[in-house]
């Protein structure tokens, strides 16, 4: 008989998960992890633009990657050539690359698409043909306020019984943010990236499970969509990127190029805009010259998430044009 009584929990409603179907894992690497352990690949080729935590299952399993570049519509800017045991990876970027993921997944025999960007594309997976041979793989923590958590459609299970992750010691800078600042959080959401390094591959946490089943994700997304449109509608014209969303298109970030992005970027930190950048670790991986270190450089990535309101754009946007 489970406890009755005493003191309370978090209180946490109970819903349904958006990708209720899937495999429940602790982090989007070790997702990337279980596909590369299942399949049994040798190699694999993975975009330069993409964060370095991406190396650590491939380290940890002695398999071999090697890398392509993308070109200016973030996709392959080569046609790749995998052998029957290799497999290519591809980014769903900023969650606005929709259509293209799937051409992808119809275009190579061995196709890993990497949705953490863009957890609401292909919501719902039901292993139709495309995705049979797509494995693909969600994070939680990039679009909600969890400490950690991922989702993974594959039809190649492992035969293997694996660990339930653990996450209340990882809650500090969830809970800290709350209490004081973002600020003061921020050295917790430094130490939670590094801890979840030597994890290792479990399932998700009942935690971070409960988490994920009380999100309002319509309304969320709603928020995110407008949030775009708001943004796009004022800095179309000076963004080298044009972004055109198909429908149910639920974007992470904008995505602004701009020339002395850079500078853009602590112009905004300056005024407490915290934008995310994706990612320092390509300007040692890349030629100054090459598009990836280009957009790790001056893409300044505009939050739009489901705290802010159209508000909240409009005091960006206003921030932006007295640089521009």
């Amino acid at each position: 008989m489970k406890p009755i009584g005493g003191f309370f929990s978090l209180e946490l409603n109970t819903g349904r998960e958006l990708h209720a179907n899937a495999i429940r894992l602790n982090a989007g690497r070790y997702a990337l992890e279980y596909i590369l352990k299942a399949r049994k690949y040798c190699k694999v080729y993975i975009p330069y633009y993409i964060c370095d935590s991406v190396l650590e299952p491939f380290k940890r399993l002695g398999i071999s990657y090697e890398f392509y570049h993308i070109n200016e519509q973030l996709e392959p800017a080569i046609k790749l050539t995998p052998k029957d045991n290799e497999a290519v990876l591809y980014v769903n970027y900023f969650g606005l690359k929709n259509r293209y993921a799937d051409t992808f997944c119809y275009a190579y025999h061995n196709t890993i698409l990497d949705q953490t960007q863009a957890f609401y594309s292909g919501q719902g997976n039901k292993y139709d043909d495309r995705r049979i041979k797509c494995d693909t793989f969600y994070s939680c923590r990039k679009y909600f306020g969890v400490p950690d958590g991922a989702y993974l459609y594959t039809n190649c299970l492992l035969d293997e019984e694996l660990p339930q992750d653990e996450s209340f010691e990882r809650m500090t800078f969830l809970t800290k943010r709350v209490d004081r600042s973002a600020q003061e959080g921020y050295a917790d959401f430094q130490a939670n990236d590094k801890v979840l390094c030597g994890v290792g591959l479990k399932c998700m946490s009942k935690l971070t499970e409960a988490m994920m089943q009380g999100i309002d994700y319509s309304a969320k997304s709603n928020k995110r969509i407008h949030n775009f449109h708001v943004l796009d509608k004022a800095l179309r014209e000076t963004n080298r990127f044009k972004w055109e969303m198909d429908y149910g298109t639920v974007p992470l970030v904008y995505p602004y190029y701009v020339e002395n992005g850079a500078r853009l970027r602590w112009t905004l930190i300056e005024n407490q805009v915290f934008c995310a950048r994706y990612w320092p670790n390509v300007l040692e991986w890349c030629k100054a010259n090459d598009l990836e270190y280009k957009l790790a450089e001056n893409l300044v990535c505009i939050p739009i998430d489901q705290r802010y309101g159209e508000e909240d754009m409009n005091g960006i946007i206003s921030i932006i044009k007295k640089v521009f």
